[in-house]
């Protein structure tokens, strides 16, 4: 018989949800994104209460994803910009959004889109580094992190 660990899987996607998981931390990060770095205009944006944003801003602010900066002494107003954690947050803010563009968008299509600097429609893909094809799930296989890796034909189940 095999034994079960009683404890959760130790996992970077858990520690990340933990900071950024909730809602009205991820529509904060997305106001910021799109330059909308200011409290009333991030409550008004994201329909969040305001102490339900003010303590998701303590948190960004706290995690090191954001961080404050005053631009007003009289009285104090502080608005948010992001840190260089913050801005490596950008590849899953696209990518959320593309995923509801693709199943949740009305027939009206996407509320928003991107432009790439070369005048583009944005549509972002993860890829590997080191071959540059598209990365899938049925092409990795999950690896502690001393071990290394070693090619594989597509993912094996730890069953």
């Amino acid at each position: 018989m095999v034994a079960i660990s009683a404890r959760p899987r130790e996992c970077s996607v858990a520690r990340t949800l933990e900071i950024v998981g909730e809602k009205w931390a991820l529509l904060a990060v997305r106001e910021v994104f799109l330059g909308n770095g200011r409290f009333d205009e991030m409550v008004r944006r994201t329909g969040a209460p305001r102490d339900t944003m003010a303590a998701r801003l303590r948190a960004l602010v706290g995690s090191g994803i954001l961080k404050r900066r005053q631009y007003c002494e009289h009285p104090a107003r502080f608005e948010y910009k992001l840190t260089e954690a913050g801005r490596d947050l950008y590849p899953v803010i696209v990518t959320l959004m593309q995923w509801g563009d693709r199943y949740l968008a009305t027939e009206s299509g996407p509320p928003l889109e991107l432009e790439h600097r070369c005048g583009q429609k944005l549509t972002a893909r993860l890829v590997c580094e080191t071959c540059g094809e598209p990365v899938v799930a049925e092409d990795t296989r999950p690896l502690r992190s001393r071990e290394r890796a070693v090619p594989a034909s597509g993912f094996q189940s730890a069953c």
